[in-house]
């Protein structure tokens, strides 16, 4: 599995990467993780469970990766192709804000994806969505729609998945992460969000 701190990349085997989750019983996996300050400010307030902060792009993680806290970890991979170390392991699963191939593949129900959820995760595990519709417009859909769509195909999946809710420029503003904070300054503030529980 490749990890990242700054801008070196490192390959976690699995016996190191389980010595790491010794000590913890939740497991936090932020999808989609951009820049990382969601992921940074998850495992700086809750210190008991261990964060991981998935994303492709590994020059947007330069920053938030330095950081040397012992239940954050930034993992290189696409969401479309979880590692499998991860089976079975995380509790818990955010999803913020998405936009381009992860977006997409909500959107279409993507089967890579699905499945990689399914697997990463364990019994009674939660999942948190937070769409915006600048992203969702740009993929050809209006929110509402588009959470929808999102919504039935991870019901499709096996989530039981709550209504949405929508998120005003109070709430942008006040969410630990960096594409939230342009949201809430920007064009189109509108956003929602759901949870969903397997």
């Amino acid at each position: 599995m490749e990890t990242i701190r700054g801008k070196t990349s490192h390959t976690l085997d699995l016996t190191d990467f389980y010595t790491r989750l010794a000590d913890y019983n939740r497991i936090t996996l932020d999808l989609g993780t951009g820049d990382g300050k969601f992921a940074f400010c998850y495992a700086e307030n809750f210190p008991s469970h261990f964060v991981i902060g998935v994303d492709s792009c590994r020059e947007n993680l330069r920053e938030f990766s330095r950081a040397d806290l012992p239940n954050l970890l930034y993992v290189i991979a696409s969401a479309q192709s979880l590692p499998g170390e991860l089976n079975g392991l995380v509790s818990h699963i955010t999803i913020n804000f998405p936009w381009g191939s992860l977006l997409g593949s909500l959107l279409d129900g993507d089967p890579l994806l699905l499945h990689g959820l399914e697997s990463a995760v364990g019994s009674g595990a939660r999942l948190e969505v937070r769409l915006n519709g600048g992203a969702l417009s740009e993929a050809g859909w209006d929110l509402e729609d588009g959470a929808e769509r999102i919504r039935e195909n991870l019901a499709c999946a096996g989530w039981q998945v709550s209504l949405p809710a929508r998120m005003d420029s109070r709430a942008l503003r006040s969410f630990p992460s960096t594409w939230a904070k342009r949201l809430a300054f920007g064009r189109d503030p509108r956003a929602v969000q759901f949870n969903a529980q397997i």
